[in-house]
């Protein structure tokens, strides 16, 4: 959930270029290490032009490019693939040239001014002074890994990183400078901040600052105005927090679908998520239970990557989701167990009467009557599918609402009313389901393989990672789950050069509590990864309650991953043998 800079890329001069070593990142996914920037950007620039069998996304960074796969086998031959490739010549980064208006008054100003002996003044003109260089993109969209001419400015990531940068920061990680898109969390330090439009979907290159442009900051005193200057290839629009979300159609021209009456706490437009677009700085989003959402949209007859709704099922004094039908709809609700109440449009007396409908069964609610969740009897979040799917805008060709960039549809509003789509591609409705099992008072068990970085760990950090049950602090979202427990303390010092990541991956700060990474996640990070959950699990995973306990095992094996695994809740250990699992 955050994301980090470290190392600068390296020149290279050597005349054989390979992949130099393979990691495996869970069971989906490698990564590729190389040399240096060159290297990288060779196998990118491969890999997109060829891609190897089962390859479905690609991420460069620092010093790795990390390949998602289809499927574990996919995986593990795209690996050695991977170490058997020549790479091409080295690619010439030459873009155009964009001038960044920018006030110096970050709150890590003084303190860059002491890491680098330069000064507040010293350190302005060195941002300043320079023409910067982006070489890869990654944690959001918009956000360019800049690299400088020299090395003045380079400084390490804040120990702790905040919970909310402003967008329009600009900020220093390791030889890195980059400006925050939108208000996000991160753990760079802050110099100053821009007006500047990072990232726009109105516009044919959503990112202003892409891997080839080239960058200079220009300082301004007080408030941020636009250079007009002919030096300027390409002029920096006013930053806006909503640019990543498209339009949205008007309520009052839907003829049929569902009207929001209350929205609960968090409920959002979801789907199955936008895959492969990495290189934008773009995470793959949509539903955390992804077994939930598929199940909700079997039972109306929808395909299973049609659009629903994921609301957090907790009990609050305003209560949770309610929702009322614009013409007559089937809809069925998946995913924590809760009770379902329907009321009727009033009749000509004005009275309503009230009817009990079943989770995981599709059922019918009339025109003018409105469905009502209940708090949940265990488990998290909630799904609810409408027939034919709810027709929001395709950004990137995904319905879903990815909080963390801000990427597709707002979080659901009172008195919102979303069409029903035409993704229904069944005839009939299914059968009534059975669903698993979801989290409660107990202890949650996640299997996991070893990380791309648990050798940045000694055996007793990770007797210790299995040892204890891990408590889901209330910080968490769906970009990560903050876990709380007895810190975890590396054996390696230093930075870890920003590479990419997965959902699963649980990262290690400096502090020591992981975060476990969900749909919303940073494309990339610079903390170590000491395990990932296997991609089987993450629905389980997305189904702990706040306050609840996490238990990591390690999988028998990282090379095989089964097709589904039952959700599985134990009780607290109480005998040594129950504690080593």
């Amino acid at each position: 959930m955050i994301e980090t800079a470290g190392e600068p890329p390296k020149v290279e001069n050597a005349t054989v270029h390979k992949v130099r070593s393979v990691r495996a990142v869970g069971t989906r996914a490698v990564l590729a290490e190389l040399s240096g920037t060159q290297d990288v950007l060779a196998l990118q620039a491969l890999l997109l032009e060829r891609p190897l069998p089962g390859q479905q996304d690609v991420l460069a960074a620092a010093e790795t490019v990390l390949v998602k796969a289809d499927s574990p086998a996919s995986a593990r031959r795209i690996a050695a693939r991977l170490l058997q490739l020549d790479l091409t010549a080295p690619v010439q980064l030459d873009g155009g040239l964009i001038v960044i208006d920018t006030v110096y008054d970050g709150e890590d100003l003084a303190e860059v001014g002491r890491l680098t002996g330069l000064g507040k003044e010293g350190v302005i003109a060195a941002h300043s002074g320079q023409v910067w260089t982006v070489a890869f993109a990654g944690f959001a969209p918009g956000f360019g890994y800049m690299v400088g001419e020299n090395q003045q400015l380079e400084v390490p990531r804040r120990s702790s990183p905040r919970t909310a940068v402003p967008a329009g920061s600009v900020a220093l990680a390791g030889n890195y400078s980059a400006v925050y898109p939108r208000r996000s969390p991160g753990g760079w330090q802050l110099i100053g901040h821009t007006s500047a439009r990072m990232w726009d979907l109105g516009r044919d290159q959503p990112a202003l600052a892409a891997p080839g442009h080239r960058v200079q900051f220009r300082q301004v005193r007080d408030a941020v105005t636009l250079g007009t200057e002919p030096v300027a290839e390409k002029a920096a629009a006013p930053a806006a927090e909503n640019a990543g979300t498209a339009p949205q159609p008007a309520g009052g021209d839907v003829a049929r679908g569902l009207r929001i009456v209350s929205p609960g706490i968090q409920s959002l437009i979801q789907d199955l998520g936008r895959h492969g677009h990495s290189g934008l700085g773009v995470s793959a989003a949509g539903a955390l239970d992804r077994a939930s959402l598929r199940r909700a949209n079997r039972l109306v007859g929808n395909a299973p990557g049609a659009a629903g709704i994921e609301t957090v099922a907790i009990e609050t004094v305003a209560g949770g989701l309610k929702i009322q039908a614009v013409a007559d709809q089937v809809l069925a609700v998946t995913g924590a167990p809760s009770a379902l109440s329907i009321e009727s449009a009033p009749d000509s007396a004005g009275e309503t009467w009230h009817r009990a409908v079943l989770m995981a069964t599709p059922f019918a609610l009339l025109d003018g009557e409105t469905l009502s969740l209940g708090a949940p009897q265990s488990g998290f979040r909630s799904y609810l599918a409408v027939r034919g799917g709810v027709d929001a805008a395709l950004v990137l060709g995904s319905r879903s609402t990815d909080t963390m960039s801000g990427i597709g549809p707002a979080p659901l509003a009172a008195g919102e009313v979303l069409a029903a789509g035409g993704e229904a591609e069944s005839g009939v409705v299914g059968a009534p389901e059975l669903q698993p099992d979801y989290p409660g008072a107990g202890v949650t068990v996640l299997d996991v393989v070893p990380g791309p970085r648990a050798d940045w760990f000694d055996q007793a950090a990770l007797d210790s990672f299995t040892a204890q049950d891990w408590s889901v602090l209330p910080q968490s979202n769906r970009v990560g789950m903050r876990l709380d427990g007895t810190p975890l303390q590396r054996s390696r010092q230093g930075e870890l050069p920003s590479e990419g990541t997965v959902a699963g991956a649980l990262q290690v700060p400096p502090e020591g509590l992981p975060v476990l990474f969900l749909a919303d996640h940073p494309i990339t990070g610079g903390y170590p990864v000491i395990a990932v959950v296997v991609d089987s699990q993450l629905d389980l995973a997305a189904q702990v309650p706040i306050g609840g306990k996490i238990r990591f095992r390690w999988a028998e094996s990282a090379a095989a991953e089964p097709e589904a695994t039952e959700h599985r809740t134990t009780e607290h250990a109480t005998t040594e043998e129950e504690a080593s699992n």
